[in-house]
């Protein structure tokens, strides 16, 4: 997404991304935001937009003062959260007291859905298909973590897990999976390395299957009114309501002139339609 000169030549992003691309018959939105603090303002100015906020650690560098800015920001916002952490074939590294940092930061629902292994070379699966050695840890603890903070939040699956003994299949979790997203039961991390592209495949395919849709997020917390007046305003992904958008970025285009990027909420939004700022 880095495509602007002045980003090619600092290496890293200065405004907002914005792509999209198919991934196992399913279309994803992806915004790519910076992670210098000196725009975290744009970066913040995204997380109206989505369902899911995936907050990238630098495995050299650590958890950073950015990182737990956004991980807050996006708690707040009552979003699904997920950590990637990138550069894992790197020389020196300790993955494993990385993992135990990111946990002590944000808490124990901080859990490994897939671990490095091969010296980062590769990721394994502990969720849909659990096998194989890690680096660190092991594939079947993981696994057993992932499962039993899941279906806490789900009774009836509990008592099959527990009292019956029965094992879980990724279909009959996927519900309270997602549950347990939207309620900050559960931070999923997952392990990449961007540059060789260890994890991609396995990360693409916990968006894809894992992570909530636009129908599935926590709606956006919206308020109507001032000051004291102000109550919450119900939003619903239902294409036939009166229009619910919020505009995340501006862009001056040379040609174009000033544009608007928006993200609809709620209704639908057509060539000629009319619509009013700040009302809900």
């Amino acid at each position: 997404c880095d495509y602007d000169p002045m980003e090619k030549e600092y290496r890293h992003s200065l405004d907002i991304g914005i792509t999209s691309f198919n991934a196992h018959g399913k279309h994803v939105n992806l915004l790519d935001t910076p992670g210098f603090p000196d725009f975290i303002g744009r970066s913040v100015s995204v997380l109206t937009a989505v369902e899911t906020a995936a907050v990238v650690i630098n495995a050299q560098a650590g958890i950073e003062r950015m990182t737990q800015r956004m991980m807050k920001v996006a708690e707040d916002r009552q979003l699904c959260r997920i950590i990637i952490v990138n550069k894992i074939d790197a020389e020196g590294l300790d993955l494993e007291g990385l993992t135990s940092q990111i946990r002590d930061t944000f808490g124990p629902e901080c859990l490994p859905i897939n671990l490095p292994a091969n010296g980062g070379k590769k990721v394994v699966d502990c969720f849909f298909l659990p096998g194989g050695t890690a680096d660190f840890s092991s594939v079947e603890e993981a696994h057993g973590r992932i499962i039993d903070q899941v279906v806490e939040v789900d009774e009836a699956l509990m008592e099959i897990y527990l009292e019956q003994g029965e094992d879980l299949q990724p279909e009959q979790l996927h519900d309270p999976f997602e549950k347990a997203l939207r309620e900050g039961h559960l931070i999923p991390i997952c392990y990449i390395s961007a540059e060789t592209g260890a994890g991609i495949p396995e990360l693409l395919e916990i968006l894809v299957r894992l992570m909530p849709n636009p129908a599935e997020g926590n709606p956006p917390p919206y308020m109507k009114g001032e000051g004291p007046d102000m109550v919450p305003v119900a939003v619903s992904p239902d294409p036939n309501q009166h229009v619910l958008a919020h505009v995340f970025k501006v862009i001056n285009d040379p040609f174009r002139g000033k544009l608007g990027i928006f993200r609809i909420h709620q209704g639908r939004v057509t060539t000629n339609s009319q619509l009013l700022i700040g009302d809900a």
